[in-house]
């Protein structure tokens, strides 16, 4: 017979509340998804933008929920996880990185992936809800690192859907694969659209 500890019946119970209330959210929001998720690639970085609001957080949360997506992560810095707020972050897939290692964080996540038969990383290109005038590159390198494919999953919120690109291996030439990258986010608008990534130009 198994054995229950304290606090897992409650832990369980507030998963479930979790998972209904994203299921509710998607349900009432209207969101959708367009285009296949890629189940068979157990291992991948999901770059999902354009990420202009805290909105997206949900909406995202909500679609992976949907498309029950499991081992999935994001990362956070490790000083967030700590308390209440540190064990939230870690149900909700946070991954707690530390910023002023020797060991960068990119090869901090290459040996997630390589601990682990399944590991999804979802992760913001741009790095703030702020206009940028160029991706940030920490999610190609990581991809490279670990040897494992770019997904794009963009926030149309015009369209109100979540749509999935091919995967994308990293090769020899990084500005062709983020022009591939940025192209496929040139026409998706954010919630915030002066913020989105409709404005950057693939060469």
């Amino acid at each position: 017979m198994l054995k229950t500890f304290p606090g897992q019946s409650k832990i369980h119970y507030l998963n479930s509340m979790l998972r209904l209330f994203l299921k509710f959210y998607w349900k009432v929001s209207g969101w959708k998804v367009a285009g296949t998720f890629p189940r068979q690639i157990k291992k991948m970085v999901i770059v999902v933008a354009p990420h202009t609001s805290w909105v997206d957080l949900f909406v995202g949360l909500a679609a992976r929920n949907e498309l029950q997506i499991r081992h999935s992560a994001f990362l956070g810095k490790k000083e967030l996880f700590v308390g209440p707020l540190g064990w939230l972050l870690r149900k909700m897939g946070g991954t707690p990185v530390d910023r002023f290692s020797h060991h960068g964080v990119v090869d901090q996540v290459a040996d997630l992936f390589a601990a682990n038969d399944e590991f999804i990383l979802a992760m913001a290109p741009e790095g703030t809800r702020k206009r940028v005038d160029k991706l940030r590159t920490g999610f190609y390198h990581i991809a490279k690192k670990a040897g494992v494919p770019i997904v794009p999953a963009g926030l149309d919120y015009e369209h109100k859907q979540i749509l999935i690109g091919e995967p994308l291996y990293t090769g020899q030439d990084e500005e062709a694969d983020l022009n591939k990258i940025i192209l496929f986010f040139s026409g998706i608008k954010g919630r915030k659209p002066s913020s989105d990534l409709r404005h950057l130009k693939s060469a």
